[in-house]
């Protein structure tokens, strides 16, 4: 069982996240638009941001918010609807960030490895 002063830290971090993350998107979607209109192919995408460390920087820092924005929702949504709390539902949520992490931390490199 967490306790309110823990409570309050995860909302704090969830709030901050989800600011980083509305700015990650904003930035993400212009990208995605601006490479359209350029008429890039997916080649010329990846052509463009091997070994871009701006890029890396970006989308490892919208990764990062990811991991701690979506486990922490989902534990909030876990002990609302299905009355799941104290250790174990502790442990699947810091693996679901664990595994946001790690996922999106291999696509980061996959697309901006030299």
């Amino acid at each position: 069982m967490t306790t309110p002063a823990a409570d309050a830290r995860l909302w704090y971090a969830q709030r901050l996240s989800a600011m980083v993350l509305a700015l990650c998107v904003a930035a993400h979607l212009v990208l995605i638009v601006a490479a359209t209109h350029a008429g890039l192919t997916a080649a010329a995408l990846l052509a463009r941001t091997r070994g871009s460390a701006p890029f890396a920087v970006f989308y490892g820092v919208f990764v990062v918010a990811c991991a701690i924005h979506a486990p922490i929702g989902l534990r909030n949504v876990a002990a609302e609807w299905l009355r799941w709390r104290g250790h174990a539902a502790d442990a699947v949520w810091i693996a679901a960030a664990a595994l946001v992490l790690v996922a999106g931390g291999r696509a980061v490199y996959a697309v901006v490895a030299p």
